[in-house]
């Protein structure tokens, strides 16, 4: 019988044509493969850059235990369709979940929103600015996170979606005003640059903080780097 080792972590994005979002998923790679010396760290994509998911999990040789880790969120049509089918055809190779709800997620959250300023004036808001997905389960995996953040928070927060659920975002950037909100800040639950932290910044918002793997000295957010390979990890224990 072929031994299988742990050798490899497939690091699954969405892509992007945002040169500054290509910029920071690179980064967060490679810091993955910082904290994982002794591990193969490759890029993966599941839209718009190359190489697919599939081409790279069909390549991994069948004695190395591969893992895909979505570099998402939550989970959707992208975990549930494209990274299962990339990994199904392959024994040796995994999928892991994505990244939210975790609480390091939300930690981060709140040094984003920090550093925005004034997080606890009067009036104040707070209204997490998620991707969407027409899956309902991905909402889940938002409202699983916002509970998370609720406890690090002392101010109000609301749930918002740039497509694919409701509220939108901008819907309820103006239900926190109607409700008697004087400040309202759009919590970027994106990890980088790219059309939805843009959608996120053109929601209407007061303040909008930046993408979760973006830090201010523009270095790339290791706690980020430490929830993917949490899900690396759990993907192996699950899967020995």
């Amino acid at each position: 019988m072929t031994e299988i080792t742990p050798t490899t972590l497939i690091a699954c994005s969405h892509g992007t044509r945002f040169a500054e979002g290509r910029a920071v998923v690179s980064a967060l790679v490679d810091h993955v493969a910082h904290l994982l010396p002794d591990i193969e760290v490759l890029p993966a994509f599941v839209d718009v850059e190359e190489p697919a998911v599939a081409d790279v999990a069909a390549a991994v040789p069948a004695d190395r235990r591969a893992v895909i880790v979505p570099l998402l969120l939550s989970r959707g049509f992208h975990t549930g369709v494209d990274i299962a089918r990339a990994a199904k055809p392959h024994e040796h190779v995994h999928a892991a979940q994505a990244l939210g709800p975790h609480p390091l997620l939300a930690d981060v959250l709140v040094s984003r929103l920090a550093e925005v300023g004034e997080l606890d004036a009067p009036g104040t808001q707070v209204v997490l600015a998620a991707s969407g997905s027409s899956n309902p389960i991905a909402a889940t995996d938002v409202e699983a996170l916002a509970a998370l953040l609720r406890e690090r928070l002392t101010v109000p927060l609301t749930v918002g979606y740039a497509a694919g659920s409701t509220p939108l975002i901008a819907d309820a950037v103006a239900a926190a005003r109607a409700a008697g909100a004087t400040r309202v800040i759009a919590a970027s639950y994106v990890l980088a640059p790219g059309h939805f932290a843009n959608l996120v910044a053109a929601s209407g918002a007061d303040a909008v903080s930046a993408p979760l793997a973006v830090t201010p000295g523009g270095g790339v957010e290791r706690r980020v780097s430490r929830v993917i390979v949490d899900r690396f990890r759990e993907a192996l224990t699950a899967a020995s």
